[in-house]
């Protein structure tokens, strides 16, 4: 995917009056963000109190940035950075897996017109298989791809998570991978390994949960809606730390720019694009749950060294910031609970919704968006033998009890092939 996080956000100038600390005893406020101002007790400015101001801003300016203090002024750095290690260590996991799954596809065993055949039992399928350059359908289904009926009739419901660690060739994890680390890095970078790593999950869950209720032919898999997920929780980020950015329209409109060129993408014929949006939906709500910020002029008293008091009694968060994340949180635990509860008891959202496909693939004249795929099983569940078909993204159930095997295959075929 396209997507690109390289999005300068710079953080306003501190007011005169915000994060204000006062020295014991003294007659003047020093600031962080700040040159000192003359007051009733300080000496006159005459050449020597320049020069002495002037010290204090040198001082000021050489120790900004590093965490000291300088001539009595304060460097208050109110956000850690992280080094980054999580995001680094998803990208070569998913690499590893990759390269376990092509060596467990071994398509020289299977096929004579592999490519790359050069590289033994880790060449890729037959390009009219896998254009992506990757393992076959049937190997992306061991190793955990998303499989309704297998999620729904055999309780395999780890696929939900396990898909999002599997990618169909060389080009689907390259283009996965560059997209974590430029979006990645820089959100482990500010918010630390604990929130960033929830998130991806989550929001891969999220995908995954909405690809699952509305795409039901076939099998899924690929990172994309953990990707679509940290893409929303920068731009939720924005929304509830507004307080301290200084060009927050300019990073809104660029943010809400490249998530509409995205999501364009999706529209096109086989793409998950219902992935994408469920991730996206996932991470915009996460982040306010697990991005969010002080607001600006809040100074944390333990961060104040012996000696210095507060003058801003600022509290930390702003009241709409705990109503979106009071808000996200219902939504969150509701969107799961109820969206697990429509996927187990086999609800394909395309026949309750009949333009909702149009999320996922817009026909042109260029393509079409039917999918080629059927896919029947027969499933034995209660004593009772069922036969489930799904055919261009519709399912359909049969009670087959008391048929024979010949009768159960040839119902099967018929239906499929309709």
């Amino acid at each position: 995917m396209g997507m690109d996080s390289r999005i300068e956000i710079k953080v306003t100038n501190p007011k005169k009056v915000d994060n204000v600390v006062h020295p014991v005893g003294q007659g003047h406020a020093t600031s962080a963000s700040s040159p000192p101002q003359p007051s009733a007790s300080s000496p006159p400015t005459d050449g020597r109190g320049r020069q002495q101001q002037q010290a204090l801003e040198e001082g000021l300016r050489h120790s900004h940035g590093r965490g000291r203090q300088g001539r009595g002024l304060i460097d208050y750095m109110p956000f850690k950075n992280w080094v980054p290690w999580l995001i680094p260590g998803f990208v070569i996991a998913n690499v590893v897996v990759f390269l376990i799954s092509m060596f467990i596809n071994n398509c020289p065993k299977h096929s004579s017109s592999c490519v790359g055949r050069f590289l033994g039992r880790f060449s890729f399928q037959p390009m009219k298989e896998n254009p992506l350059l990757g393992p076959s359908a049937d190997t992306l289904e061991k190793m955990g791809a998303l499989d309704v009926i297998k999620v729904v009739h055999k309780h395999q419901a780890w696929r939900l998570i396990s898909c999002i660690w599997l990618h169909a060739g060389v080009f689907h994890i390259l283009a996965n991978m560059l997209s974590l680390l430029f979006i990645g890095i820089r959100l482990e970078q500010e918010f630390g390994f604990v929130r960033i790593g929830l998130l991806y999950l989550f929001a891969g869950f999220g995908g995954s949960l909405m690809s699952a209720l509305f795409i039901q032919a076939g099998i899924s898999v690929g990172a994309s809606g953990a990707l679509f997920g940290l893409l929303g929780s920068m731009l939720s980020e924005l929304i509830t730390n507004w307080t301290i950015y200084a060009n927050k329209l300019a990073a809104l409109l660029t943010l809400i720019f490249i998530v509409v060129i995205n999501l364009a993408v999706g529209l096109l014929p086989h793409v998950d694009n219902f992935a994408h949006i469920g991730g996206f939906i996932s991470g915009f709500l996460l982040g306010f749950v697990f991005l969010i910020r002080p607001q600006f002029g809040y100074v944390s008293k333990k961060h104040i060294p012996t000696g210095y008091i507060v003058t801003s009694n600022k509290p930390k968060h702003k009241p709409y910031q705990y109503i979106l994340w009071l808000v996200s949180m219902i939504l969150l635990v509701l969107g799961f609970t109820f969206g697990l509860i429509l996927l187990f008891r086999g609800v394909n959202l395309n026949d309750q919704c009949s333009w909702c496909h149009y999320m996922s693939c817009v026909p042109t004249k260029l393509w079409n968006c039917k999918s080629q795929q059927a896919y029947c099983e027969s499933i034995e569940y209660q004593n009772q033998l069922n036969l489930t078909c799904i055919s261009n993204g519709k399912s359909s159930i049969y009670n087959l009890s008391g048929e024979s095997t010949s009768q159960v295959q040839q119902l099967c075929t018929k239906l499929c092939s309709r």
